[in-house]
């Protein structure tokens, strides 16, 4: 197999197609450059992922749960996820440092998390410990996962205060919709989930009732290039097997100017950080500054208010 004849992967960025604002995380398009270089198979053509009913594509939360039982494993299938967790909340504190809010030594700030497609656990237990954390609800369509997370929540007696944390086996489409701002959420996560829905746009409109007036909503996911390609599918999967083969289509990524585009036309949405990171054998996850043009990367979006 020949190798890239590309130098930069920012020169390889520059040449995928620049969806419109409109229809960037509807359409997503599936570069082929002219000249011959290592790329995933394109589609025959370019198609509308979409869900009148659920955004959740079971073959995925069939993959999740063929994993649930090694879910806390720090080194087994999910050993890179127990990795990136710190640098999750690294992320978040920076978002909510952003804009200061004032409080007061009598009523100091607390936050309400909701955490979709939490799967084991690992970032909803570690949000649940953090001393200005109210409570975590945590949702996610596979109980096979579920049943894991909820063992392991029993191993630590702070998280089974009631109200602190709490798993509920549904998907963002069956969580009731908050009828005040009481019921919304001052953070909303969404971590390594978007890759793997069926239609972006649909699952992101679902988040963003959540989502308090002042709060955030924080993501991360992986940039669509020949870049993630290689790592994500060749290196991770095929070759080191340090991710579970099929856990990741190529296909599904959604490059970051989508997703900020996209939010750059919902009215009420204003402040957006992003952060690209990139795993490196042996030290771990770090953050690469620029990083979220070509692979690994967190974003999160304020609702104003």
């Amino acid at each position: 197999m020949p190798p890239p004849r590309l130098t930069s992967p920012l020169k390889a960025l520059a040449k995928l197609p620049r969806p419109s604002t409109s229809s960037a995380l509807r359409r997503l398009s599936h570069p082929l450059p002219s000249h011959k270089v290592v790329l995933p198979p394109q589609p025959h053509h370019a198609s509308i992922r979409h869900s009148s009913t659920s955004s959740v594509d079971p073959t995925e939360v069939s993959h999740f749960n063929a994993l649930a039982s090694s879910w806390w494993d720090p080194h087994g299938p999910s050993r890179l996820l127990h990795l990136m967790n710190p640098l999750r909340h690294t992320f978040i504190t920076r978002c909510l440092t952003s804009i200061p809010v004032p409080v007061s030594a009598s009523h100091p700030k607390t936050y309400r998390y909701l955490d979709v497609g939490c799967g084991g656990g690992i970032f909803a237990e570690s949000a649940a410990r953090l001393p200005h954390t109210s409570s975590v609800t945590a949702i996610d369509p596979s109980s096979e996962v579920l049943a894991i997370a909820e063992a392991h929540k029993k191993r630590d007696p702070l998280l089974t205060t009631s109200g602190r944390l709490t798993y509920r086996n549904e998907g963002i489409e069956a969580l009731p919709l908050p009828a005040t701002e009481a019921e919304q959420f001052d953070i909303v996560t969404l971590f390594e989930v978007l890759e793997h829905v069926n239609s972006p746009s649909e699952f992101l409109e679902k988040l963003m009732p959540h989502v308090k007036p002042g709060g955030w909503l924080v993501l991360s996911t992986i940039a669509r290039t020949w870049t993630s390609w290689a790592v994500t599918n060749v290196m991770a999967e095929d070759v080191l097997g340090i991710v579970p083969k099929g856990t990741h289509d190529w296909r599904k990524y959604v490059n970051e100017g989508e997703v900020r585009g996209w939010f750059g036309g919902r009215e009420g949405w204003g402040e957006m950080r992003t952060m690209g990171v990139v795993y490196v054998p042996g030290l771990g996850w770090r953050e690469v500054p620029g990083g979220e043009g070509w692979g690994n990367y967190f974003f999160g979006v304020r609702r104003e208010g």
